[in-house]
């Protein structure tokens, strides 16, 4: 008891203060002290401010936003204005059969060609695509029958049509956007030296084009913030706001050579866009201005022969075909799924819905504008022929 009672004493003594006198806590609280340090602005709340405003800092969130949105993306990322064409588009009224016999017989009947007997013609050795009404299988093997009547034995494949398609478009988008060509990984910055995402894309993916940067001499796209590809790897499409120069008109069709993609404005607006094949060297397709001559639901294309010719082609029932530059055409191709790849030798190839919709769309008279960006396609006249598929 005597250690509390003696606590109990001690403690009052301890506050007890001379008449006058202030306790050192009070004397602090009550005593003027010098004005509070600046410690800087407030943040702003996250957001995009393309000008720094005047009551707080956009730092932190609000910089990277505002990063961000001067290559395009707001976050959620705003996807394209685009929806896909009808699949019906890509319905023909033909079938189709390679030739992979050289110089395969043609036959009147279809006993002679079960027969393999009595020929009437032959098909001189190339490319070779027939259309067929009719296929018959013989106890001497498979047997077609042509559009024109004739019969060929079935020494080749049927073909399967290829259904890529390309999008339609409510608007004109606000970035660039294209397909992807083949199947490749994603990097966290340019550079094949940057670290991969882990994440892959697929041939005929379609992505958006917020940015791009050089490096090594390679460009490379950004599809999504910290996410690049090779940009060779993408075939693009660049929108415009005006016609390009040479064109008179808010309606126009558009070829990029370098992207190998097709672009149709109307009104000045996009409203279909898609990969292509145009021509590989020797036979570019030709940069320059030019207007649809003619359109022709089917077309029958083939080249001169001359025997031991690398290049000749026999091809029928070309589907969707229009006429711009001579024997160069934009046309349906049935016979290849290489769109986005140098491919012709001159006609812009589309697949076959692709090409039903533009011939659609498209009436005689309308602009073709055909451009190589990379200034890598030769524009002297000298080197063009009439052109062909």
């Amino acid at each position: 008891m005597r250690r509390k009672v003696v606590t109990l004493l001690v403690i009052p003594l301890l506050f007890a203060l001379l008449p006058g006198q202030k306790s050192t806590a009070e004397a602090r609280w009550n005593t003027p002290s010098a004005q509070e340090p600046a410690s800087g602005s407030v943040l702003c709340a996250p957001g995009v401010y393309p000008t720094a405003p005047d009551g707080c800092l956009p730092l932190g969130p609000s910089e990277y936003l505002t990063q961000l949105a001067q290559t395009g993306i707001t976050l959620p990322i705003t996807p394209l204005p685009a929806y896909p064409p009808g699949y019906d588009l890509n319905t023909l009224p033909y079938l189709y059969f390679k030739v992979t016999e050289k110089g395969a017989p043609v036959f009147s009947s279809e006993a002679d060609a079960a027969d393999n007997q009595n020929p009437i013609n032959y098909l001189n050795p190339g490319e070779l695509f027939v259309s067929y009404i009719d296929r018959v299988q013989t106890n001497q093997g498979i047997v077609y029958q042509l559009r024109s009547g004739a019969w060929i034995r079935g020494d080749g494949a049927r073909l399967s049509v290829p259904v890529f398609q390309g999008k339609l478009f409510s608007s004109t988008p606000r970035t660039a956007f294209g397909w992807v060509l083949e199947t490749i990984p994603i990097y966290a910055a340019p550079g094949l030296a940057s670290p991969q995402t882990g994440r892959t894309l697929y041939r005929y993916n379609m992505v958006q084009i917020f940015d791009t940067a050089e490096t090594n001499s390679e460009v490379w796209d950004m599809i999504r913030p910290d996410e690049w590809v090779e940009g060779r790897k993408v075939g693009a499409v660049f929108p415009r706001s005006a016609p390009p120069d040479g064109v008179p008109s808010d309606r126009w069709i558009e070829v990029n050579l370098q992207e190998q993609t097709l672009a149709v404005y109307d009104k000045g607006k996009l409203v279909f866009a898609t990969l292509v094949s145009t021509g590989e060297e020797p036979f570019w397709t030709r940069p320059g201005v030019f207007q649809i001559q003619t359109k022709k639901p089917a077309e029958k294309m083939t080249k001169a022969y001359t025997p031991g010719d690398p290049d000749f082609y026999y091809i029928e029932d070309v589907p969707w075909t229009m006429y711009f530059d001579e024997d160069r055409a934009l046309h349906g191709a049935y016979w290849h799924n290489f769109f986005g790849y140098w491919r012709s030798h001159g006609c812009v190839n589309l697949s076959v819905g692709d090409s039903h919709w533009l011939f659609n769309w498209a009436n005689v008279g309308d602009y073709v504008y055909v451009y190589d960006p990379s200034g890598k396609t030769p524009t002297d006249p000298s080197l063009y022929g009439a052109g062909a598929p």
